[in-house]
């Protein structure tokens, strides 16, 4: 288990994080989500051991991060901001040496083999890091986290620089693993949330503003059962937004006329998709679609966060 305690970090007068709380258990996938400065980066620095905090304290599988770092760090696979590497080692002696730091002696060479072909870097194995690219080089980065099979994984931005086929070889990879491992992620991609998160932090201003599943995030934003109709005539915009307007439950109807689309938004607590239908059948509406929303998680984050 993770588990943080008030955990706080002051800078001089800054406070960067401000009394953070919180458990992640096995089995899930914790989304840590802020705006740039909300101090994602330095609460996944003070988890890793990296930085002390000011008040406070941390564990991992029950260590101590501060006394006892040692078994903290072994149960950990931590990919930082930046994934730092040795930029003259060539990608294989690199992995080599992280197998040897991780003591990992019987089991090496299967374990290399693995992690060298679940991240596809067979291509580059004799480039020197230097050279290598955003995206292999934030594949090795997140190489050496795996590296030891470790329970605990904390992946800061773990997909950023990837072309959209490594970020879904990356997203498969963090589903898997999550089937017996504690994974914290941290992101500002939302739809990484939806694709790979069981639940997700927000925090803003060093502090934990939301604590839910994605899906009940969702819930809390004005999309969540809104209606979305597209016609197949732009002509019909004007006369459909006044007939959906009309409806008691509706509570606003938002148009874009690029896309000849119309959003019905529900008052609350009321489910307006039946009335949407049947206004739709009774105008003899053409439609191209129409489909019910859950929700918007970008929408939640900037009025949970501005």
């Amino acid at each position: 288990m993770i588990k943080t305690e008030h955990l706080s970090k002051h800078y001089d007068r800054l406070t960067a994080v401000d009394d953070v709380t919180f458990e992640v258990g096995p089995g899930e996938v914790l989304g840590f989500l802020g705006p740039n400065g909300a101090g994602k980066t330095t609460t996944m620095r003070m988890l890793a051991g990296f930085v002390t905090p000011s008040a406070g304290r941390a564990s991992i599988c029950g260590h101590d991060v501060e006394r006892d770092a040692l078994a903290a760090k072994a149960s950990l696979g931590y990919l930082p901001e930046g994934a730092p590497a040795y930029g003259e080692m060539t990608v294989r002696g690199f992995l080599m040496f992280i197998a040897e730091l991780r003591e990992l002696n019987g089991p090496r060479r299967a374990r290399l083999e693995y992690v060298i072909g679940r991240l596809q870097l067979e291509s580059v194995l004799e480039q020197t890091i230097d050279t290598l690219s955003k995206g292999f080089r934030r594949r090795v980065g997140l190489a050496q986290a795996i590296m030891h099979d470790p329970p605990v994984m904390i992946l800061d931005e773990p997909t950023d620089g990837l072309d959209p086929n490594q970020k879904q070889e990356v997203r498969t990879l963090i589903n898997e693993m999550a089937r017996d491992k504690i994974i914290v992620i941290s992101t500002h991609i939302l739809e990484e949330v939806d694709a790979v998160c069981t639940r997700a932090i927000i925090i803003a201003r060093g502090r934990i503003v939301a604590d839910d599943s994605p899906q009940g995030l969702a819930t809390r934003s004005r999309y969540h059962n809104a209606v979305s109709v597209r016609l197949e005539r732009a002509a019909d915009l004007s006369a459909a937004r006044a007939a959906l307007a009309g409806l008691p439950s509706v509570a606003d109807v938002e148009v874009s006329e690029r896309e000849a689309r119309l959003t019905a938004l529900p008052r609350s607590g009321t489910t307006i998709l039946p009335a949407v239908s049947e206004l739709v059948a009774r105008q003899g509406l053409a439609l191209k679609e129409l489909h019910l929303e859950s929700g918007r998680l970008d929408e939640v984050f900037r009025t949970i966060t501005a």
